[in-house]
């Protein structure tokens, strides 16, 4: 992290540490102005809340001040709070930020939900509301470099995040750790964790991003790439793509796929039944008044199997008029599971849902774990579904959507977001896996992806 300042030799540096612990950051960025990067004079504000961490703090820093012509302030005031009245009236600017900043999520009536707004700020976690608040706090040129999670990169909730960090500064440079359990084994991560840099007020231009395995940093491989590779012109939710390679992946190659969702006529949905919330109406197996209740573990691939005698989850509802809005008709539906298993080699896996598995069920109701494809909430012609299913297994897409996706979570705005095949040639692929013996197989399904056409 501390590599990736640039040098500025005669010019002071004021350094920001937001959420310093024992300073192990500020100690890099010292170690590295030591060695080449020759500031004119450094003064360092370190956050830290936890007044217990305060004297390691102290005393990392002082460290220094033989070595290096340094300057600190220790605070153990709230950050945000600062911050915001910083922002507000005026304060310091800083011209380099080194961060490790906290994740917790943020309620959405919470006092520190109410401060980042009066500073322009709407976000979700304490992760990228001091990311926020610390690009509002740099000078012009100021570079920040911070290790942060992956799940800004997507998704809606960070939406006006992107949009804050982007206004404001040049993306130059990310980098992806390719193992959760490696690069911190120490922790239960969830998702990717990236280190980035910015540079505020930059004008932006080509992203440098590097990938590593693990901390040792031992198979570093770094390539360069237009920004217009790494948030799509025409992509109104401003999606950051990490690409790990120069070349481009099949789904870029391909004239024929890149159509929004809305251009296939096609609508996805989140599964409407929230089973905690409708638990007087489930029941364990099918019975009369029923209709069946699908949930990701009713699908092994391309089959379903419905009812589960040992099922831990109900395999049906009862059809009612508490139930009914929240019911589909039977019919063809693609669907995708919200979350993959470790064990899967992909995180889109899509599977056909076919009227005749439910005997005469005249409605369906799906599980809050599962996205599902539909037209306006009635089921696709069977060629369609086939196909669409067909194009989402593909290794092609899973690439393209890990290039956005840091986690284990497919989200219908994912989705939604995501460039498809023509309706025509949906339905083309889903013949095509129709007429297959059984279940295409992976070769199969991405080997026919370059026989699409526009």
């Amino acid at each position: 992290m501390a590599g990736l300042f640039d040098a500025s030799p005669g010019k002071p540096s004021r350094l920001l540490d937001a959420g310093a612990g024992i300073g192990s950051l500020s100690s890099a960025f010292l170690e590295r102005c030591v060695e080449e990067l020759r500031f004119e004079s450094i003064e360092v504000s370190a956050f830290e809340l936890d007044g217990r961490l305060h004297e390691d703090l102290r005393r990392t820093l002082s460290g220094y001040s033989s070595r290096l012509p340094l300057g600190f302030k220790l605070s153990g005031g709230d950050f945000i709070e600062e911050a915001v009245n910083r922002i507000q009236f005026g304060g310091e600017k800083f011209t380099h930020a080194i961060l490790n900043p906290p994740y917790k999520k943020i309620s959405n009536d919470s006092r520190y939900r109410l401060l980042l707004r009066q500073a322009g700020i709407e976000t979700v976690n304490l992760y990228s509301a001091f990311v926020a608040l610390t690009v509002a706090l740099m000078s012009p040129g100021g570079q920040v470099v911070a290790i942060i999670p992956r799940s800004f990169c997507n998704g809606p909730y960070y939406r006006a995040f992107r949009d804050f960090v982007l206004q404001r500064a040049a993306l130059r440079h990310i980098h992806l750790f390719d193992s959760r359990s490696q690069a911190f084994k120490d922790d239960a991560v969830l998702q990717e964790n990236v280190i980035i840099k910015l540079e505020c007020g930059g004008k932006q231009g080509d992203v440098t991003v590097s990938t590593s395995t693990d901390d040792s940093f031992a198979d570093l491989t770094t390539h360069i790439h237009s920004f217009d590779r790494i948030v799509f012109q025409d992509d109104p939710e401003r999606f950051i793509h990490v690409p790990t390679s120069p070349e481009l992946n099949a789904l870029e190659l391909s004239a024929a796929i890149g159509r929004s969702l809305s251009d296939v006529g096609v609508t996805v949905s989140t599964g409407p039944v929230v089973d905690f919330r409708l638990k007087e109406h489930l029941r364990d197996m099918p019975g009369p008044g029923t209709i069946p209740l699908l949930y990701p573990g009713h699908f092994i691939g391309q089959r379903t199997e419905w009812p589960k005698p040992d099922f831990k989850k109900p395999n049906a509802m009862v059809r009612n008029a508490e139930t009914e809005k929240w019911l589909y008709p039977n019919g063809y539906y693609c669907i995708v599971r919200r979350f993959s298993s470790k064990e899967e080699k992909r995180r889109i896996v899509a599977s056909v849902v076919r009227p005749g598995s439910f005997g005469d069920a005249e409605a369906l109701g799906f599980e809050n774990h599962l996205n599902v494809f539909h037209e306006g909430k009635r089921g696709l012609p069977e060629a369609l579904a086939c196909g669409l299913t067909a194009f989402l297994n593909t290794m092609a897409v899973d690439e393209s959507f890990r290039r956005f996706n840091g986690h284990t979570q497919v989200n219908v705005t994912d989705l939604k977001g995501m460039k498809y095949p023509s309706r025509a040639a949906l339905v083309a692929l889903g013949e095509w896996a129709m007429r297959q013996n059984g279940e295409p197989t992976q070769a199969m399904l991405d080997a026919q992806l370059e026989h699409l056409t526009a």
